[in-house]
């Protein structure tokens, strides 16, 4: 990524490669790069077990952002899953799933089986109280299986095992060389037909490196550089409507392994993990 981008103290960036060669190193600086993803769980592991510690202070935007991102669900499924609900077991996985907040208040009510991935434990046993049985039942139909405390650039999910991999506010804690491979191991991960929902913040133009929780919010055309990268291609893509003008923009797109036959582009302004203030 070649245009420029600032930090969180308004430091500038020539480009994403001399802010990464600062951050995470090269060659034998491996030791730099663990301290980065350290640094990003321990900043999560002082954070509340709530919908408002997960949103940054911003719980207010829960319904918004749920209301969005079902709209764009209910599209995806209708074009790409017409039988679902009636012959078709559909199956999610939750990417930095938090205290399982999209999952509960969305996922479940569309998927049959959802699992959710999440590498703050604390997090993590809040979300198996929260989807419990006991405690939260939709249907015997539909249900949270299993719980997997892995951060995204370790894991590997079981081949042809998800109809869509949903990834909310979480893969700026991803380094680019990471970010990329996580995607060529989940695209495995796929039904024939599947496909991924990345939904993030969006920065006006090149990137904005958050120093305190350890993450990049990257622009729209960053994110498509990325795409390419890793053989994906949009399918349809969004802008996440009606939240507070002091946050970043937020954008949904689907994602797919296939070239879409059609190419679905929404007239829109481009503009960390969480909604959150621009710095």
């Amino acid at each position: 990524m070649e245009a420029s981008g600032l930090d969180s103290d308004g430091r500038e960036f020539k480009n994403a490669g001399e802010m990464w060669r600062e951050q995470i190193g090269e060659g034998e600086q491996q030791h730099k790069k663990t301290q980065w993803y350290r640094e990003g769980i321990s900043y999560w592991q002082g954070v509340e077990a709530s919908v408002d510690g997960v949103l940054g202070g911003f719980g207010t935007v829960n319904g918004v952002d749920i209301n969005g991102s079902e709209a764009f669900l209910q599209t995806l499924l209708s074009e790409r899953f017409p039988n679902a609900g009636r012959d078709q077991h559909l199956v999610a996985l939750d990417c930095g799933s938090g205290i399982g907040r999209i999952t509960k208040n969305l996922l479940i009510r569309y998927f049959n089986e959802v699992d959710l991935l999440e590498p703050v434990s604390h997090f993590l046993d809040a979300a198996r109280e929260s989807l419990a049985p006991e405690n939260h039942v939709v249907s015997d139909m539909h249900k949270a299986v299993n719980f997997f405390c892995v951060p995204l650039q370790e894991f590997t999910p079981d081949t042809g095992k998800y109809d869509v991999i949903w990834v909310q506010w979480c893969i700026g804690h991803l380094t680019d060389e990471d970010f990329v491979s996580f995607f060529k191991r989940a695209k495995v991960g796929l039904k024939p037909g599947g496909l991924f929902v990345l939904k993030e913040n969006i920065a006006r133009n090149g990137f904005v490196l958050d120093k305190e929780d350890r993450s990049i919010t990257r622009s729209d055309l960053y994110f498509k550089e990325l795409f390419s990268q890793c053989g994906l291609h949009v399918y349809k893509s969004k802008d996440q409507k009606g939240l507070p003008e002091e946050l970043f923009a937020v954008k949904m797109y689907a994602l797919t392994t296939d070239m879409p036959k059609r190419v679905h582009k929404s007239r829109s302004k481009v503009q960390a993990n969480r909604p959150c203030i621009i710095k």
